[in-house]
């Protein structure tokens, strides 16, 4: 029991010594964290004043950053401010000139306004005595006068309507055709599309569209003067890099054509040079015309031909028969006569002659009256083709009856070509013989020095000779024209009649 008792005495005062123990050490360590925490305290002041004194600092910097923009931005408007009041100081000023200009023009404008009205005066008293004087030497009144006119004009007022009501009825005609028209177009655009474009233009390509410019010259003479030389006309339009030259003459669209690829390599495209131009561009192609006759001969076979008659054939390949190339045709007529010839036991020779020949007359029915069969013998005549070759030439469309094997079969060869599938069109050459009467009926009149058919035939361009016709006259000479290509010919729509009458002064400096 004493034990116990001392057990506990002794933990009661182990408890006592430890509790003023621990306090003395809490107290110590508490001093040590409020020491620690002022001197922390402390710190942070300082820290907090520093960075509040760098804030203070940035914040002074940016206000006089602000201060110097807007500074220097109301610097700037009082410049602009100024130069504006400059200006307007300058167009008052220049408006004071100008009203006063003003007021000086009005001031002349009512004296010659007056003067006006003094002269009129004048005027009508002259004309007055004009009046009467010419009554006494007409012998007729004002009245008289008047009526005479009015009875001229009724003439031409007749004349007017008479125009005017068959424009009416050619507009009904066509209205009432419209849908036939539209048929024929659908036709053409389907089956002849083609064709049609090989034969009629040919397109030139350019290095690049500022070339067109160059082509077409200052207010377009350049571009007329070729037209105009060649009869070809240039079609410019928007298609990129290239021009159409559009003309029912093969020959002069191949002109045409060399002479501008001429002039666009050259580079210098000005009238005289394409002049020029145009003139070695007809060498040139008379020399691919004689080229063209050699390789036919040589490629039928056939030898022994006279120079004139190489050229002939040469000719034949700008020419074309209802859409189909004549020189090629020929040619291919006569490898057929040759061929069947050789099968039947006839003369090859002379079938393959007479076939080359049979169409000889159209290089120059163009340009010779008579139909082309006619023209042919006469030219086969001339250059001493043998009987049998002139005999098949004359019966090759019917005309005579062919007395020959050989002639039957030049016949027979003829009719294979054309009648091949899409070898002939007649609509073609019906429209080149039209363009062709045209360009006939212009030359049919005195003074007409050249003329060609463009524009597919809706306008004929004509150059007269300046010393024979001058320019009173040629208005009367588009007229009579006019009269006979109405009178002889049938187209759609109108052709516009352009007659050009120039004179030129050439001397040349030595």
């Amino acid at each position: 029991m004493i034990d116990i008792i001392k057990l506990i005495l002794s933990a009661i005062v182990g408890i006592i010594i430890g509790y003023y123990i621990r306090k003395t050490i809490g107290e110590g360590k508490i001093n040590n964290a409020e020491e620690v925490a002022t001197r922390i305290i402390e710190d942070a002041k300082r820290d907090a004043e520093t960075e509040k004194k760098e804030v203070i600092l940035e914040a002074k910097e940016e206000v006089h950053k602000l201060r110097s923009d807007i500074e220097r931005e109301s610097r700037e408007r009082r410049n602009e401010l100024q130069k504006l009041e400059r200006r307007l100081v300058h167009k008052e000023e220049t408006i004071d000139r100008k009203s006063e200009s003003i007021e000086k023009k009005d001031e002349l404008l009512i004296k010659k306004s007056k003067e006006l009205d003094e002269k009129e005066e004048l005027i009508n008293e002259l004309y007055e005595k004009q009046v009467q004087e010419l009554e006494r030497l007409s012998g007729l009144t004002t009245e008289e006068a008047k009526e005479l006119l009015l009875n001229d004009i009724r003439k031409e007022i007749v004349h007017e309507s008479a125009i005017m009501i068959k424009e009416m009825e050619n507009k009904a005609k066509q209205e009432a055709e419209k849908k036939a028209r539209e048929i024929v177009a659908c036709s053409i655009q389907k089956c002849a599309a083609d064709i049609v474009a090989e034969t009629t233009v040919t397109v030139v390509p350019l290095p690049n569209d500022e070339m067109k410019g160059r082509i077409i010259g200052r207010e377009g003479r350049n571009i007329r003067t070729l037209e105009t030389l060649t009869g070809i006309d240039l079609i410019i339009d928007d298609t990129p890099e290239a021009v159409v030259l559009s003309g029912f003459d093969p020959i002069r669209r191949e002109v045409a054509r060399i002479a501008l690829e001429k002039l666009i390599v050259d580079g210098r495209i000005h009238p005289a040079r394409i002049e020029e131009m145009v003139e070695k561009a007809e060498k040139e192609v008379e020399n691919i015309i004689r080229e063209e006759g050699e390789q036919a001969a040589f490629e039928t076979g056939v030898h022994g031909l006279h120079p004139e008659i190489i050229k002939l054939l040469g000719r034949l390949k700008y020419r074309t028969s209802y859409g189909q190339n004549v020189l090629k045709h020929s040619i291919e007529v006569s490898h057929l006569a040759g061929v069947m010839a050789a099968e039947l036991g006839a003369d090859i020779k002379v079938a393959k002659r007479a076939g080359l020949l049979h169409d000889i007359g159209k290089a120059v029915d163009h340009e010779i009256e008579g139909p082309h069969v006619t023209i042919g013998v006469d030219l086969a005549k001339k250059y001493k083709e043998q009987k049998e070759v002139l005999h098949a030439i004359a019966a090759h469309h019917g005309d005579i009856e062919p007395e020959t094997v050989e002639a039957v079969l030049v016949q027979a060869a003829d009719a294979i070509s054309a009648a091949r599938p899409g070898a002939r069109r007649e609509t073609l050459e019906a429209y080149i013989k039209r363009l062709e009467k045209l360009e006939e009926i212009a030359n049919s009149f005195d003074g007409i020095e050249k003329s060609y058919a463009i524009q597919a035939g809706r306008e004929i361009r004509i150059m007269v000779k300046p010393e024979l016709i001058n320019d009173d006259e040629i208005v009367h000479t588009a007229r009579e024209i006019v009269k006979q290509i109405e009178t002889e010919l049938d187209y759609p729509g109108q052709i516009k009649v352009n007659v050009i009458r120039e004179t030129r002064a050439i001397e040349y400096a030595k």
